[in-house]
């Protein structure tokens, strides 16, 4: 788990140290497996693959359906570093901490990465099963990873958010869409700290923001990898809708459950987009 002994570069740069020692392997993309793409670690020609708890300061990852390992292989002739899960903040880490494991991948050689993850539909005119492309983000939480002294060899002190998600990446991720023939929502997510779902009126003010999905991940990653200059798509499975006006929101167990459902077209969709990179 990350100390706090040296700086952040330091870490970072031990733990770069560490899987090289043990790989040579150097990938060009990088993969975060949110809830329902977690099967498509097993699909990459893995060339190593490291539990998060064996890698010098690596956040240990608990949330359920999140088995925390760092897999290097190759998927659709792609070099990529998956991360087969992911820490939160909720769980009690930093932003920081919860950025680790992508700028690691980054100074591995990953320079564009795919972040996933479970969201919840705030658009009433989408339906839970559906998938959803970044265009912008909400940081309702109001936390950020770069918060501290800043590292010139991480990046810059205030760096631009604007395209915070590549319009070139989301360009071709709607290409790849129309060739699979399905429709793919686009919007903008809001991150939410959790743990505890959302209350009707907090979902509400969202709602009046422009935020078109909530989830309690992403940010913190896009934010840090923006900061490092790589190229940063975001897509969301949106496995419940949480519209305040309705009756029942979705348990853990049955947002776990539509993630699930969903699994293999979210799949098939990211082979396709690294497939076209």
């Amino acid at each position: 788990m990350m100390g706090c002994m040296g700086s952040l570069y330091q870490q970072i740069t031990e733990t770069v140290h560490f899987v090289r020692s043990q790989t040579g392997f150097a990938p060009e993309v990088g993969i975060v497996l949110g809830s329902g793409l977690g099967p498509l670690a097993e699909e990459i020609e893995a060339v190593a693959s490291f539990p998060y708890a064996e890698l010098p300061h690596f956040p240990h990852s608990t949330a359920p359906g999140h088995e925390g390992r760092l897999i290097l292989g190759r998927l659709e002739g792609k070099a990529v570093v998956a991360y087969k899960g992911r820490v939160h903040c909720y769980e009690g880490y930093t932003p920081a901490q919860a950025a680790f494991p992508q700028q690691v991948g980054f100074f591995l050689g990953a320079q564009t990465f795919l972040i996933s993850s479970a969201a919840g539909g705030l658009n009433v005119g989408w339906n839970a099963g559906e998938l959803m492309l970044h265009s912008d983000y909400i940081n309702y939480a109001g936390l950020s990873p770069l918060t501290g002294p800043n590292d010139e060899r991480l990046g810059p002190r205030f760096p631009v958010t604007f395209d915070a998600y590549d319009p070139a990446l989301r360009g071709l991720a709607h290409k790849v869409a129309r060739a699979q023939d399905f429709t793919l929502r686009e919007g903008v997510y809001a991150w939410w700290p959790g743990p505890q779902f959302a209350s009707r009126a907090e979902l509400r003010v969202l709602r009046s923001l422009g935020a078109d999905a909530i989830g309690m991940s992403t940010v913190p990653e896009v934010i840090a990898l923006r900061h490092l200059g790589a190229r940063v798509l975001g897509l969301s499975s949106i496995t419940d809708m949480a519209i305040p006006e309705r009756e029942h929101h979705a348990t853990e167990q049955e947002v776990l459950e539509v993630a699930a459902r969903g699994g293999a077209q979210f799949r098939r969709f990211v082979r396709g987009i690294v497939a076209a990179l």
